[in-house]
Parts: C-alpha cells; sequence; structure tokens
C-alpha cells in the first residue's frame, strides 16, 4: 500500500514526537476521524520544535498556538534539527514496528510510523514468495519478483476508507489515489540490473544516486506516470533480513516539504533494517503456526467412521492462537460385531512434545483396539506404553466400547473426566465411572463398568479444557455442563434429542468469552442400537451336520427378512465358514447374522489362530474357502478375541 500523509492531521515533521509518541506506548484512545475534519496536531511540551529554544506555547493573533522559533503551519511538518529527536523518532518506529506479529501488522506498522512524520508516502515491495528461514532462493534467478504489501486496511468510517492518510489539501487522500493509480503491483528483478545492484547493498540512496535513477523506474515499472520527486526527496532502502534481501521501502516527501537530510538516510536504513527482519519473523512464526495446524491436523481423525447403531460427532479446540498444538485427542475405532471403542485422552502440555507424545499413544490405542481387548487392558497397556516414552509422560484417557445388539456400553477410566450420558426425556447424569490412575504412573490396575446404553441417549466424552478453567473448578463445571445438556434436550422435547452438530456448539458456548486455558476435545455419540428384529443368533455344535444347519437357519433368517434372493451367495459363504470352525473347535460354534444397510455374518469359535487367504493348488483337497468369500463379499476379516476369534463378511444388499 501506498502510505500517504495527512498533512493537516500531523503538526510535527519526523523528529517531532506527534508521531513517534503514539508509537511508543500503547495506542491512545482517539475519536474516529471524518474526512474534511482533520486537525493539526502539535508537538508535544515536552521536545521543542527547535534545539535552544523555548517550547512554551504562545498565543498568536488569531488565537492559534505558537512555539518560540516558528509558527505550528497546518499540513507542513515543522523539521527537525536535533539528533535526539531523531533518535527518540526511532525508538518509538522501531517500538511500533516490533508489536507485529504477522506480515501485515509489520507492514502496516512501518506505514503507520513514517506516515507523515518521515514522510509523505511510503511504498514496501516485498518478495514474492517470501523465503522462509534456511530456504535457498531458486536457482535460475538471483533474486524474485517483487509485488507492493504496503496495503492499509480501509476504514469504515470514511468516504476515502483511509481516514490516517487522507491529505485535505486540496483533496482527501489525493497522493493515495495518485499512487494507487501510477505505481505497479509486480516488479521483476532483473538480474544484474540497476535494482538488483542497489538491494544488494545494504545502505539506503537518495533518488539523486545514480543507481537510484535507473533504479527506481525499474521498482515502480516502466510505465509509471508518478512523477518520482527528484533529488533528496525520495529515499530507496533495501529490507536485508538475516540472510538475504527480502524487498525494498520507498520513502517520498512532497515538493513543497523540507527534502530529507543526510542524517535522514541512518533513520531509514534503521527502519528497514528493523522491518526487514519483523518480517523475517513473521514469515517464520507463519510457517511455524502452518506446522503445528497441520501437524495437529494429522494426528486427529480427519473424518469420523460411520458404524452401524451410533452416530458420532466432534469438536476441537486448540488452547490459544499461539499454541496450536496440544495433547488432547479423540477417535472412534469399529470393532467386530457392529461395536464402536470411543476414546477420548489428554496429554499435559501444549507443545509439538505433547502433540507427539499423543500421536504416539492414539496410534497405540488403535492397534490395541484391533486386539479387540477389553477397555481396562486397553488401558494397562497404554500405561506401559507411556512409561516406555518417559517418566514424565502423563496423561488421561476414557476408554469405552458400544454394543449396540446388547445396548451396553463397557467403560474404563485413566485419571479422565467422567462422562455424561443424555438420556432421551432430557435427564443428563454423570456417569459413575472408577476414576483410575493417569496414564504413565505405572503399578496401577484399571476397573471397567457395564452400563446400559439405551437407544436415543447421547454419551459425552471430553477434555478437562472444557470443565475447568481459571473461574472454576473440575466440579464445577462437570455440574454446569450436565445443567446445560439437560436445558439443551428440554428445548427439542422428550421425544426428540437434539441434533449432534447442534448439541456439540450449544456445549462449547457454555465458554464465556477468555474462559479458556486447555484445548478442549469433544466426542458425542448417539446411540441408535441394532433393533433384536435385525439379528439372529445360533450355537453350533462342533460336528460333520455343523455346517448343514447352518445353511437352514441362514435361510430362515433372509426368508424372514424377504432377503430371498440372497439365499444362495449366504448359505455357501456360511457354509464355507463353519466348516472351517468347526474343523478345528473343541467348544460350540456361534454363527450371527445382522441386518443392517449390509448383511453381516460372524462365525466364532475358542481357536485363536487367525485364518489366511492362500492361493490353494491344484491337487489340493481344501484350501478354497477363503477364496471364495474373498471374490464373494463386500468386505471380510477376522479378529482374535480373548476366547478365540471371530470370522466375518458382508454382503451388499440387493
Amino acid at each position: 500500500m501506498d502510505a500517504a500523509g495527512s498533512e493537516a492531521g500531523s503538526g510535527a515533521e519526523h523528529s517531532q514526537p506527534s508521531a513517534a509518541d503514539e508509537a511508543m506506548g500503547a495506542p491512545p484512545a482517539r475519536a474516529k476521524p471524518s474526512v474534511g475534519d482533520h486537525r493539526p496536531r502539535p508537538a508535544p511540551e515536552s521536545i521543542p520544535a527547535q534545539p535552544g529554544t523555548d517550547a512554551r506555547p504562545e498565543r498568536g493573533p488569531e488565537g492559534q498556538d505558537r512555539r518560540a522559533g516558528g509558527a505550528l503551519t497546518p499540513g507542513r511538518p515543522t523539521p527537525m534539527r536535533r539528533d535526539g529527536d531523531r533518535l527518540r523518532f526511532v525508538g518509538a518506529a522501531t517500538r511500533r514496528i516490533a508489536r507485529g506479529l504477522d506480515l501485515d501488522e509489520i507492514v502496516m506498522g512501518l506505514c503507520r510510523a513514517t506516515v507523515p512524520t518521515f514522510s509523505d508516502a511510503i511504498l514496501v515491495y516485498l518478495r514474492d514468495p517470501l523465503p522462509v528461514g534456511d530456504e535457498r532462493p531458486a536457482a535460475d534467478r538471483i533474486m524474485l519478483r517483487l509485488r507492493r504489501t504496503d496495503r492499509i486496511p480501509e476504514e469504515r468510517d470514511t468516504e476515502t476508507g483511509f481516514a490516517a492518510l487522507a491529505l485535505p489539501p486540496p483533496e482527501p487522500g489525493e497522493l493515495t489515489a495518485e499512487l494507487s493509480a501510477a505505481v505497479g503491483e509486480l516488479c521483476e528483478v532483473r538480474p544484474g540490473g540497476a535494482l538488483a545492484e542497489v538491494l544488494r547493498g545494504v545502505r539506503p540512496v537518495f533518488a539523486d544516486h545514480p543507481a537510484a535513477r535507473a533504479a527506481l523506474p525499474e521498482l515502480l515499472g516502466e510505465d509509471s506516470t508518478l512523477a518520482i520527486p527528484v533529488g533528496q526527496r525520495a529515499v530507496l532502502a533495501p529490507l536485508r533480513g538475516r540472510r538475504r534481501v527480502i524487498g525494498a521501502a520507498v520513502f517520498l516527501r512532497r515538493p513543497e516539504r523540507i527534502p530529507f537530510e543526510n542524517d535522514d538516510l541512518l533513520v531509514a536504513a534503521q527502519l528497514a533494517t528493523h522491518s526487514a527482519l519483523g518480517i523475517d519473523k513473521a514469515v517464520l512464526y507463519d510457517r511455524e503456526a502452518y506446522i503445528a495446524d497441520e501437524l495437529q491436523r494429522t494426528m486427529l481423525p480427519e473424518t469420523l467412521p460411520r458404524p452401524t447403531g451410533v452416530r458420532l460427532a466432534s469438536r476441537y479446540l486448540p488452547a490459544a492462537e499461539t499454541a496450536r498444538v496440544g495433547g488432547d485427542w479423540y477417535d472412534a475405532i469399529p470393532l467386530p460385531g457392529s461395536r464402536v471403542a470411543l476414546v477420548v485422552g489428554d496429554v499435559m502440555g501444549h507443545s509439538m512434545t505433547s502433540a507427539a507424545i499423543m500421536g504416539q499413544l492414539r496410534t497405540t490405542a488403535q492397534t490395541l483396539a484391533g486386539l479387540d481387548l477389553p477397555p481396562q487392558e486397553v488401558l494397562h497397556h497404554l500405561d506401559e506404553q507411556a512409561q516406555r516414552l518417559g517418566t514424565d509422560r502423563m496423561a488421561t484417557c476414557l476408554y469405552a466400547v458400544y454394543d449396540p445388539v446388547s445396548h451396553r456400553i463397557t467403560i474404563a477410566n485413566a485419571g479422565h473426566p467422567p462422562p455424561i450420558l443424555l438420556h432421551l426425556g432430557g435427564r443428563a447424569e454423570v456417569l459413575r465411572v472408577p476414576p483410575g490412575a493417569p496414564i504413565g504412573v505405572g503399578g496401577v490396575d484399571f476397573e471397567a463398568v457395564e452400563l446400559d446404553a439405551p437407544a436415543g441417549a447421547t454419551l459425552l466424552l471430553y477434555t478437562d479444557g472444557l470443565v475447568e478453567s481459571r473461574l472454576r473448578d473440575v466440579a464445577t463445571g462437570i455440574e454446569q455442563l450436565r445443567e446445560k445438556l439437560a436445558a439443551t434436550a428440554q428445548l427439542t422435547g422428550p421425544d426428540h434429542p437434539p441434533p449432534l452438530e447442534a448439541l456439540c456448539d450449544e456445549v462449547l458456548d457454555m465458554l464465556g468469552p477468555g474462559d479458556r486455558d486447555d484445548d478442549i476435545a469433544l466426542l458425542a455419540a448417539r446411540f441408535d442400537g441394532i433393533a433384536p428384529s435385525d439379528v439372529a443368533y445360533w450355537f453350533l455344535e462342533p460336528e460333520d451336520a455343523a455346517p448343514g444347519r447352518a445353511r437352514r437357519l441362514a435361510r430362515r433368517a433372509l426368508s424372514r427378512w424377504g432377503m430371498e434372493d440372497m439365499t444362495d451367495s449366504v448359505e455357501l459363504l456360511v457354509s464355507e465358514v463353519v466348516t472351517n470352525a468347526v474343523r478345528y473347535a473343541s467348544r460350540p460354534v456361534t454363527l450371527r447374522l445382522l441386518r443392517t444397510d449390509v448383511l453381516r455374518c460372524e462365525v466364532g469359535d475358542d481357536v485363536p489362530q487367525l485364518p489366511r487367504l492362500r492361493q490353494a493348488r491344484a491337487t489340493d483337497e481344501g484350501g478354497r474357502g477363503l477364496y471364495l468369500v474373498n471374490r464373494l463379499a463386500r468386505r471380510w476379516g477376522a479378529t482374535r478375541l480373548s476366547t478365540g476369534k471371530v470370522v466375518w463378511f458382508e454382503l451388499n444388499r440387493s
């Protein structure tokens, strides 16, 4: 953006601290300016306008303020004569620039600090794209193209949109509009050209410098209609970061204003150096924030699964914009038998290390869930894994397994806040789950409880960031959350539970402004269950007649469900899987059919060895059963249980 100074709005030259004082402390509260109503700003009484003169204000003949040494003419900043004034201005301006955290704030700080105190306008060009850290420039050119980046956001309260930069004489925003229309947006820096040579230098130069005379037209555009001020009314300053040149700044003054002095080159150099280092810092900060966001995103599930009999919704909020990574996580893992594991955990800290440990624990939990271990066993192995990662790797975790067929849920807790169950009628209760010790303590037994999970109920799992803050303890926060859930359910009526997504939003709304010191992970599960009429279950003795009986039972179930067109495929695959089971089983074999959006068949036995798919040879008498299952089924698999294994397959419903 070109930043043009408001001559009527300033009463001091760059060494006068009228703008510098504004940059020193916190920005003062000021009324929003309006176009055409710009008042001169006198220099502070603490700094004289001229060295060696009395700075006390005098009343002029027309009531205007005067100071010894000359009147403060509106629209004409008085020149700065003392080195001390320049030092004060540079100190205030650099502090203002240093306050910026991102690229826009730093460029804005440079523009606001220099216009109109130091110059009437400023043009800032930055490399496009900006290099990050030790990133090397493109090998095919010495410098990349430059893009103008000195844009100041519009202020809605003014007609021009540039309240602080408008120039009343003769029209507000004249120089701003002139620069915007006349100066190019992009500049290709030619290797070996005049602009490249100036940017390789360290010090700013006046417009009448031989190198600047050729570099400025190249920077502003060969077809630019802007008349560049001649002599010492323009300064071209390279912006050099820690390792390379990252851009350039051009400071401009009107013809009616006194030209720059030689000491002003030192001021421009200081402004350029601090701005370039700040831009380097901002680019690195943005890069680290991007890496943190990507790390956190990959650590959490992109989408939740859609298991049969349960609906899921989730939310995650980082602790703050400056701490975008943390140790909170959630997960939903499908298990055999249409069950689903629900997991929420919280690793101590809000750093990359916490996020990395969280990722390892989440991966471990997924692996253990695949083994279909009981919840308390999963927490036990997670505790061992945390101890292997280090003695200070502490975490809390809640692991639950929901069975939509039995409408039951088994929960084990490792020092985590208890879940809340919202019943269909609107009653919300905090489930009584043994709290257990955090993961990583070691030598602690975890206990699991089995509870009813009625259809239509909603289970809410969360981390302590939702219920604990500087304003309330955990117990108070849990009670407030329970009341919030109950109140939300009352709005939709006793027979219609609130939508999951809306419920999650309502839960987060209980957080007031600034009422959050920790990450928040939230997982909501709506239990739909599987109706008993959609389940068929039998026990089969491990004998030769078992496959034939299994075919007959499956045929009857399909007939009852109106799915006779699937009879042939189901009988064939059921016969093959049951035959393999009874061949090695010593106890009764289980056969279960589930009718959901697909038809699922499960065969369980007491043999822990999992079957493997192999290519049978022409002379082999067996080994073709799983081959048929693999070819005909939509999906199939085998899961080891504590009592044996389950082989299952799914077929699409016709």
